[in-house]
């Protein structure tokens, strides 16, 4: 994919990315200017346990075009159990714009029954609960559990501020069931992958006005990098494939999915075209 160069090139939001895990920390000036060169303007840098959550927070206090989370994943074991004060009192400081990644993920159970995965599930509401209370959306995690994941959204109530079903892989009626909630819904990279048609026909059943695409790098990375540790740079080959299926303008997709996230996360507008590194203006 070639990136238009130009004041009037598409812009781009990756609303999903782990920028504090080894795989891209330690490279985070090069990941910057790779995302400045690709349009990519703003990142939200996802947290996944509290103790993580310094590292998450402190990324965007350094580069003003990267927010933060505070959450624990669902999979993590091991690490602090988070209370709704733990969270709220995060979800207040300054370019914290969401709770999570919560949620529930049943896909390795090691051995346990999904009754045995009780703890997962009481994690989630508290994640719900702190959302509530502190009024921030909430980025929610699915992975072979969308019945109780549903279930528990819909027991918890609605989250004013909204939130987004991240990484979508699940059914159309999933997704049907997310909007009816009043969740959004993000396309990663697996929505490019050869064998993905039926995630590519969900996606062009969400109205793009409740579309997000997000890279969740350092994984699943879209084609044509498939196997290599993905970037937020890469975000506009998920733009790319969304309008396809939409049959739309890459701007338009590009436009809507940004304004998108900064509707749901309260993300200011920029202007990245004057200072931007790696952001060469049109010759004149």
């Amino acid at each position: 994919m070639t990136v238009r160069a130009g004041y009037d090139a598409p812009m781009y939001i990756d609303s999903h990315c782990h920028l504090s895990f080894p795989e891209l920390l330690g490279d985070i000036d090069r990941i910057r200017l790779d995302m400045a060169r690709a349009r990519v303007v703003q990142a939200v840098v996802i947290c996944t346990t509290l103790e993580e959550f310094p590292t998450v927070h402190g990324l965007a206090q350094r580069c003003p075009e990267l927010w933060s989370t505070v959450g624990v994943h669902p999979d993590n074991e091991g690490v602090r159990e988070p209370e709704v004060s733990d969270l709220m009192e995060r979800a207040h400081l300054p370019r914290v714009v969401a709770i999570g990644e919560t949620g529930l993920d049943y896909y390795r159970l090691a051995g346990r029954s999904i009754e045995q995965m009780h703890w997962q599930r009481e994690r989630f509401r508290v994640h719900i609960r702190a959302a509530k209370a502190s009024l921030r959306p909430l980025v929610v995690h699915t992975r072979s559990a969308a019945e109780d994941t549903l279930r528990i959204l819909r027991e918890e109530g609605p989250c004013d501020a909204g939130g987004v079903f991240h990484c979508f892989t699940d059914t159309l009626e999933t997704a049907r069931s997310a909007l009816d909630l009043g969740f959004d819904v993000s396309f990663s990279g697996i929505v490019s992958f050869r064998n993905a048609e039926d995630l590519r026909a969900v996606a062009r059943f969400v109205p793009l006005e409740r579309c997000l695409i997000e890279t969740d790098s350092p994984y699943l990375a879209p084609a044509p990098h498939r196997g290599k540790t993905n970037s937020p740079a890469w975000v506009p080959h998920v733009a790319e494939v969304i309008a396809q299926v939409k049959n739309l303008p890459l701007d338009i997709v590009a436009e809507a999915t940004s304004a998108n996230a900064r509707r749901l996360f309260a993300l200011p507008e920029i202007d990245p075209a004057p200072g931007l590194p790696g952001f060469e203006p049109p010759a004149t």
